[in-house]
């Protein structure tokens, strides 16, 4: 069974829905999007934290499209275009602003589904999130074992619930161990390749409710961002987990490709 893995990141669209602060007009949202100092701090956001894991999978078999308008200001449109071609894997998708949100993205993804492929493994990714260096590699052989429960709807998800939550405020930098559910990242959903929808026509926190889901709580898979640009600050829903004492540094640069102290520096510079 051929499965394509297929993710959508969205990079400051200029859409309206799908997200948790709307505003009323595409004037607004751009102008809110759009402002010098919220994309500096989004780039940074993308380049140290969001793209090391992705550069650095196990597994160079799928593919990122990274979903933006095409009035992006420079220099971001351009450094966008040369990552792309730097990076085999990302794909960049231009798409102008559209109100119907879930339209937008499946237009944005439609053009590098694979025809050939028997399952579409679809996830989001946060531009201010992580995955783990083996994120595509164990989903991979996660789903074999469940591909079962998949055959018999053609809908399933597949959850990976161990993570960090990376808290920046003020200059400082705080990381919280969380067993969480359906968080959004690290979160794959199966669905046949002519189906229409995509990862983000499902909302993460009520799955169930179209389809059967596969929760993994190890191995550590994920880091997910807290600060003043977030689009949702809180922390959720989980379960604390320790982490033992002294392996917090060994633990981000053996699965994210972080280190510590670099975020401590990215910590400061946000701040």
């Amino acid at each position: 069974m051929k499965l394509q893995m297929l993710g959508l990141c969205r990079f400051s669209y200029v859409g309206l829905r799908g997200y948790q602060v709307e505003h009323a007009s595409f004037e607004e949202r751009r102008a809110y999007l759009y402002a010098p100092e919220r994309l500096a701090r989004r780039w940074l956001w993308f380049t140290e934290v969001a793209l090391p894991g992705w550069r650095a999978q196990t597994d160079p078999d799928f593919t990122l499209v990274v979903m933006t308008g095409p009035d992006l200001p420079e220099p971001y449109l351009s450094r966008l275009r040369d990552l792309a071609t730097e990076i085999p894997q990302l794909r960049l998708e231009l798409v102008p602003p559209m109100e119907r949100h879930l339209a937008a993205c499946r237009a944005a993804v439609a053009p590098h589904l694979d025809d050939g492929a028997d399952v579409i493994g679809h996830f989001r990714h946060d531009d201010d999130d992580a995955v783990a260096l083996d994120y595509v590699a164990r989903t991979r052989a996660d789903f074999a074992r469940v591909a079962p429960l998949w055959q018999e709807e053609g809908k399933l998800s597949l959850d990976y619930a161990r993570g960090l939550m990376l808290k920046m405020e003020g200059g400082r930098m705080e990381i919280t161990p969380r067993l969480c559910h359906n968080m959004g990242v690290a979160l794959t959903i199966f669905l046949r390749p002519d189906a229409a929808e995509t990862a983000l026509s499902f909302d993460h926190s009520k799955l169930a409710q179209w389809m059967p889901g596969v929760s993994i709580n190890r191995p550590l898979m994920f880091i997910r961002s807290i600060h003043g640009d977030s689009d949702s600050g809180a922390m959720g829903p989980g379960t604390p987990w320790q982490v033992e004492p002294g392996t917090e540094g060994r633990l981000l640069r053996e699965r994210f490709g972080l280190k510590r102290g670099a975020l401590k520096e990215l910590a400061q510079r946000l701040g």
